[in-house]
This record gives structure tokens, sequence and C-alpha cells, in this order.
């Protein structure tokens, strides 16, 4: 399986969402799973994720250092089997750029209601917890979806 996990400049909330996921899937017996983040935008490409989302991960005990931002699509995005949309308008800029009926927003199976996962980047670290609390609930939900697709399971 191949999952992407995209935002607007992946330097905030799809780097902690790969972060995370690729921490959930692991521990799930789920390591052949490929993931990758991306942003919609390039203006960020080669960079570390934000200082503040790194610091957040750092705290939950998550390793944010491998992260470096590139721009969508990955590859050829007819090859993911998901593309996950942090926010409506990154949904928006990936349609027609994903395979049909593979994109669909992140928040889509959190257990508190699908939405948006709100963009960080120009508040404070309050912020950075909610995401990180939004994508730490959501992964554990996604990788449940991924585990009980497999077949025998």
């Amino acid at each position: 399986m191949k999952i992407a996990v995209v935002c607007l400049g992946n330097i905030c909330r799809s780097p902690m969402a790969e972060v995370v996921l690729r921490d959930r899937l692991d521990g799930a017996g789920l390591d052949d799973v490929e993931l990758v983040s991306a942003g919609t935008g390039g203006w960020h490409a080669g960079e570390k994720m934000d200082r503040r989302a790194a610091a957040t991960l750092l705290e939950a005990g998550y390793d944010p250092e491998r992260h470096r931002a590139q721009q969508w699509p990955v590859g050829d995005p007819e090859t993911y089997d998901l593309v996950l949309a942090m926010d409506a308008d990154n949904l928006a800029d990936l349609a027609g750029q994903a395979p049909e009926g593979g994109l669909r927003m992140f928040r889509d199976l959190d257990p508190e209601g699908p939405g948006d996962v709100p963009d960080p980047y120009y508040g404070g670290a309050e912020g950075f917890r909610e995401v990180l609390a939004m994508v730490e609930r959501t992964s554990d939900a996604i990788v449940a979806s991924v585990a009980s697709a497999r077949p025998g399971s």
C-alpha cells in the first residue's frame, strides 16, 4: 500500500502526520506501507519542518529530524492507494491529481468527526499541540482501517 499526506507547504501539518502515522504503522507491524508527505506548493522544498512542529513532535516522543519538504506529486500520483488532504483547500488543489476514489480528507476517519486539520503556522504552540492531538487519534483510526483491509484480517 502507498499513502500520501498533503498540506500546503509540507512544513507543519503533513510532516507531523507523516511522522505520527509512520510510528503507528510500524507499531502495528505495517512497516511495508509506503508513506510520504508533500505540499501543494513548492516554496519550502528541501527545508526541514517548521521548528515549532518539530518541537511539538519531539516533546511528544517522536523523531522529526528526517523530514525534508517536497512538492506534490511525489512520483506518479496514480500509484498511490490513498492521498489524504489536510484541509478542503488542499483537497480542491489535488482534484485530478490523485487516483480515482483514492483522494480523501485526512480527518475522514477521525473519531471526533471529519473536518479540516487547521493550519497552525500563524499561531502559537497551542495550535501545534491541537494538530498533534488530531493527527494522533486519526492516525490510530487510519492504521486500524489499513490493517482490517489486509487479506486475512
